[in-house]
C-alpha cells in the first residue's frame, strides 16, 4: 500500500515539474513579439478612422500574426468577439443536432444553412482581422473573404425568413422570385463591399461606404421582409413565442448597422479607443447577438409553424434553396477572383513604378 502511495506521489511530483516547464516552453516556441506601432508607421490602407495606435507592423512572418491572437493591439477585440461567437454558434449547433434531424428532414435544411452560414461568417471575420495585416495583398484577400462570409450569411437569413417566418399572403406574391432575388442581392452585396474596399486608396471614405452599405441594405430589406410583415401584424394576444426573438434580432441588427457606419466613440474620444471601445467592436457584439436571436427564433418557428410551412413549400423546395446557396457561394467566389485580379494589377503597377 505504501509503495502505491509513494508511486502516485512521485507521478504528481513529475507532473508538477512538467507544468513548471510550460512557461519556458511557450517562451521558446513563441519568439519575442514586435510591439505595436502608430498609424503613421503603416500604409494608409491599413488605417482606421480615429484609431491612432495599436497597429501591428507589416511584412512579418505568419507565426507573428497567428500569435498576435494573444497580443494587445487594435484588432484583438475584433478577433476575439467573433472567435467567441463562433464557439457559441458551434455549441448551439451541437444542442440543436440532438433534437433536429438535419439529415433526413428536408424542412430542417434552411435552419442548417443559417447555422453553417453563421459559422462561416464568424470564421472568415476572425481570419480577416487576424491575418489581414500581413501585407497589402493579404489585406485585400482576407477582407474579400470576409465579405463572402457576409454575403452568404445574408442568403442564410433570407432562406429561414422565407421558409419559416413568411405568412400566406406574402408568400402568394413573392413565391418563385424571393430566393433567386436573395441570391442576386447577396452577390451584389459581395461585389459592392469588395469594390468599396478596392477603391479605398483612390476614393473618399464616404464613397467607399456607399458601395458597401447600399447593396447590403437592399439585401437586408428584402431578406427581412417576411419578418417585418409578421411583426407588424403581431399583437400581445397572439401566441407567438418566436416574436420576441424576431424583435430582438431586428433591434440588434439596426444597432450594429449604426455602429458599422458611425465611428461615434472614436470620433468623440480620439486616441482613447485604440484598443477597447471601437465602434467596429460593438458592431461585432451586436451582430453576434442578432445571429443568436435569429437562430433561436428560426428554431422556434421550425418547431411551432410546421403545419404552415409544410403546406406553403413543396417537398423539393428545400433542396432547391440549398442549391441556390451553392450558387451564391460560387458567385461570390467568382467576384472575389475578379477583384483580386484587379488588386494584383494595381500592385504590379506599383512595383514597376518603384
Amino acid at each position: 500500500m505504501a509503495t502505491i502511495v509513494m508511486d502516485r506521489i512521485g507521478r504528481v511530483f513529475i507532473s508538477l515539474q512538467q507544468i513548471r516547464e510550460v512557461p519556458r516552453m511557450l517562451t521558446e516556441a513563441a519568439p519575442s513579439m514586435h510591439g505595436t506601432v502608430k498609424d503613421t508607421e503603416v500604409p494608409f490602407y491599413f488605417r482606421e478612422r480615429y484609431v491612432c495606435t495599436g497597429y501591428r507592423p507589416i511584412n512579418q512572418n505568419w507565426r507573428y500574426y497567428i500569435l498576435s491572437l494573444f497580443q494587445r493591439h487594435n484588432e484583438t477585440i475584433n478577433i476575439w468577439t467573433h472567435l467567441l461567437a463562433f464557439a457559441v454558434f458551434l455549441a448551439r449547433f451541437g444542442q440543436l443536432a440532438e433534437t433536429v434531424d438535419f439529415v433526413s428532414d428536408p424542412h430542417s435544411w434552411p435552419l442548417l444553412i443559417l447555422i453553417l452560414s453563421s459559422l462561416i461568417y464568424s470564421a472568415f471575420s476572425v481570419a480577416a482581422h487576424l491575418l489581414g495585416g500581413k501585407s497589402e495583398l493579404c489585406h485585400y484577400s482576407f477582407f474579400f473573404l470576409d465579405y463572402v462570409g457576409v454575403a452568404q450569411y445574408q442568403y442564410g437569413s433570407a432562406i429561414v425568413h422565407f421558409y419559416y417566418a413568411v405568412d400566406e399572403g406574402l408568400h402568394r406574391h413573392v413565391h418563385g422570385i424571393f430566393m433567386p432575388a436573395a441570391t442576386i442581392l447577396s452577390s451584389l452585396s459581395c461585389l459592392g463591399c469588395c469594390y468599396g474596399r478596392y477603391c479605398n486608396h483612390s476614393l473618399p471614405t464616404w464613397v467607399c461606404k456607399v458601395f458597401q452599405v447600399v447593396p447590403s441594405a437592399l439585401a437586408f430589406i428584402w431578406d427581412s421582409s417576411p419578418v417585418a410583415k409578421r411583426l407588424m401584424s403581431w399583437s400581445t394576444a397572439s401566441n407567438d413565442p418566436a416574436a420576441i426573438f424576431h424583435f430582438c434580432q431586428v433591434a440588434f441588427f439596426l444597432s450594429c448597422t449604426f455602429f458599422f457606419n458611425c465611428p461615434l466613440l472614436e470620433r468623440c474620444l480620439p486616441g482613447r479607443c485604440d484598443f477597447v471601445g471601437q465602434s467596429h467592436q460593438i458592431f461585432h457584439v451586436f451582430l453576434s447577438c442578432c445571429t443568436l436571436c435569429q437562430i433561436h427564433s428560426s428554431h422556434l418557428d421550425y418547431v411551432g409553424r410546421r403545419e404552415l410551412y409544410s403546406r406553403l413549400h413543396r417537398n423539393d423546395e428545400a433542396a432547391l434553396f440549398v442549391g441556390l446557396y451553392v450558387v451564391t457561394l460560387v458567385s461570390c467566389a467568382l467576384i472575389v477572383g475578379f477583384m483580386l485580379r484587379k488588386v494584383k494589377q494595381v500592385l504590379d503597377l506599383k512595383a514597376k513604378s518603384k
